[in-house]
């Protein structure tokens, strides 16, 4: 909360000092620790889906050998290919694109290059990569909603002014040019969040209710989250060097494509493919086969 005119007491959203604390010369990021504990949390949901829905226990942490760093780095690329102005250039140091604590990770490349970790795995391993993905594809959404609390951490990527219960307040070092008097802002990381929780809630209902398969329970991830981040994306006033691409940022336009073809790609595949897969592995093995494996 903060103080406005005539001493009046704001209700707002207060953000963090600091965001780097020390134990000793060892700095602790909170921007770090929130991509970490998604990270984290996703691949222990990731592993629960997964048994159910008829894997073998330890498959996930495997590819998450794999899609984690590809995700990291796919992440970092998107970033600073749609970015580049921040890091090359006159007055600009290339090195500081390695900085990847200072946040900037960008959603789709994470989301296509952690996708290219995980076919690698899964081959590796013998296993289906639609059902797979199926059983990853919303816990994403967890990850998500909780990396996103690294941008408060760094005071970062919020939206335009308010004065809303629930604004989030900003340090003047942190607000962009032409919002230098302004406090408050849209919480937009808050709104992601929430977004996502709520996706993650609605498409797993969905698949038990359903039992989705051949890879409809990733297109609808992509359905609900693209429909989430377009108009969040479009509260935001971060400088970004693709802000007007035909009236729209480039994000935005990015999740209406997805959003479009994610759902061509669920329509197509239940009229293709209706119900959901016998068999998660390649060589045919099926859930009593793989419990029969774990007792032995």
């Amino acid at each position: 909360m903060s103080t406005g005119l005539a001493g009046l007491v704001v209700m707002s959203i207060p953000s963090p000092a600091e965001g780097t604390w020390y134990l000793g010369p060892v700095p602790l990021r909170g921007y770090a620790f929130a991509i970490i504990l998604g990270i984290v949390v996703a691949v222990w949901l990731s592993e629960r889906r997964w048994v159910a829905r008829g894997g073998t226990p330890g498959d996930i942490q495997d590819l998450a050998i794999w899609g984690v760093p590809f995700g990291l780095v796919g992440g970092r690329l998107y970033h600073v290919a749609t970015d580049s102005s921040r890091y090359f250039g006159e007055g600009n140091d290339p090195i500081t694109a390695l900085y990847v604590w200072r946040g900037g990770l960008g959603v789709w490349g994470a989301i296509a290059l952690g996708a290219v970790g995980v076919i690698i795995g899964a081959r590796r391993k013998g296993i289906k990569l639609l059902p797979v993905l199926d059983a990853i594809a919303p816990t994403v959404l967890v990850a998500q909603a909780i990396g996103r609390w690294g941008n408060w951490f760094n005071q970062e990527l919020f939206g335009k002014p308010t004065d809303l219960p629930w604004a989030l307040e900003i340090d003047p070092v942190h607000r962009p040019s032409g919002y230098l008097d302004q406090a408050t802002f849209h919480p937009t990381f808050l709104y992601e969040c929430l977004w996502s929780l709520a996706a993650f809630a609605l498409v797993v209902w969905l698949d038990r209710r359903f039992r989705l398969g051949h890879g409809r329970v990733a297109a609808l991830y992509v359905m609900a989250y693209t429909l989430g981040r377009g108009w969040i994306e479009m509260l935001r006033i971060d400088d970004v060097e693709l802000a007007d691409v035909g009236g729209l940022r480039f994000n935005v336009w990015t999740s209406i494509v997805l959003f479009v073809a994610a759902a061509a790609y669920f329509v197509w595949s239940a009229r293709r493919h209706p119900g959901r897969e016998e068999s998660v592995y390649t060589d045919g093995r099926d859930l009593d086969d793989v419990r029969d494996d774990v007792v032995r």
